[in-house]
């Protein structure tokens, strides 16, 4: 190893690996933001995991400055302070007012009023050993808040049933970066580095595989669509043509306010028809029983006379013309 013993090869190795992976993590939003700037909207993402990386980037700054041998710490956490910077940056510009107001807020009360009150505060009632436990526990807690940030969209994938809004490729930098500088805070015996590593190591996995079940979920439900709209479809035309037929047969049942089948809707129908010869023929036969005239005499006269054809009209026409072939056939 060149006079380098395992015991300080191995921290800067994983020091070097942890800022490759960190500088990754940081351009990881980088389709995001071109993706916000091309189309001159937010699109609905959030800038919330910004601000938080940014002053997460800002305290292990400062931690890095007070602890010796860190200057690995110091550069990658810096060149993500720049980073994400820009990235709030045009995330304002294109924000709606809304998000840009709630952007704002955040970025004031974090980044600003409580770094800057930690800074002081650290400064002034601590020293030493004493300053630098203080804020190592302070960069654990929000070390976790940037591991935890992305879980904020676990919500909206439940309740969506989507992965859009899902950033796998920034969840799985995460998720190796935690590895990576759990190994460099074990090597290096810092407490708290390993810490929130460790909890951001177990987060980043809970994230992929909750994208991994809702991305296979979803890609199963797309092609049920279109078999759900064919089953649905396919009966209506015999739907509505069995329904046409009891509609127009509706007005010749008995009161019991059931369907009809075609067939038996036309043989009820034949039977009526018959029902209306029969009725019809009746009343030609009363027609011939019923005196045309007060006497048989007159009778005589008008057939002698030739007004018969006068007479022949007192018998209603509509109900001789309508059945007439089956009445003469009757008669015959």
């Amino acid at each position: 190893m060149g006079g380098i013993s395992l015991e300080h090869f191995l921290p800067i190795a994983f020091g070097i690996l942890g800022n490759i992976i960190s500088f990754l993590v940081y351009m990881a939003p980088v389709p995001t933001i071109c993706k916000i700037y091309q189309n001159k909207s937010a699109e609905g993402y959030s800038s919330l995991s910004y601000n938080l990386s940014l002053f997460s980037c800002l305290i292990w700054v400062y931690y890095a400055h007070l602890k010796p041998n860190s200057v690995l710490l110091i550069s990658i956490n810096a060149i993500g302070c720049l980073i994400l910077t820009s990235y709030i940056t045009i995330y304002l510009v294109f924000a709606t007012r809304k998000d840009r107001i709630f952007t704002l807020q955040v970025f004031v009360a974090l980044n600003l009023v409580t770094f800057i009150g930690i800074l002081f505060l650290t400064l002034l009632l601590f020293s030493g050993t004493n300053r630098l436990t203080v804020l190592g526990w302070i960069c654990v807690g929000f070390s976790i808040s940037v591991y935890a940030a992305p879980m904020s969209t676990i919500r909206r994938v439940v309740r969506t049933r989507s992965v859009e809004f899902m950033p796998v490729n920034v969840l799985v930098c995460l998720t190796l970066s935690a590895a990576v500088w759990l190994g460099y805070g074990v090597f290096t015996k810092d407490a708290f580095i390993s810490i929130p590593c460790l909890l951001g190591l177990v987060f980043g996995i809970g994230q992929i595989v909750v994208y991994v079940i809702y991305k296979r979920k979803g890609n199963a439900a797309e092609p049920a669509e279109p078999e759900h709209i064919v089953e649905v479809a396919e009966p209506a035309p015999a739907q509505a043509a069995e329904a046409q037929v009891a509609a127009e047969g509706s007005d010749h049942e008995d009161g019991e306010g059931g369907v009809q089948e075609p067939a038996a809707a036309a043989e009820h129908i034949t039977k009526i028809a018959e029902h209306v010869a029969q009725i019809a023929e009746h009343i030609v036969k009363l027609a011939e029983i019923t005196p045309m005239s007060p006497t048989q005499e007159e009778r005589k006269a008008a057939a002698e006379e030739g007004e018969s054809s006068a007479v022949e009209p007192v018998v209603p026409e509509n109900v001789i013309n309508i059945p007439a072939p089956e009445m003469n056939g009757r008669d015959e």
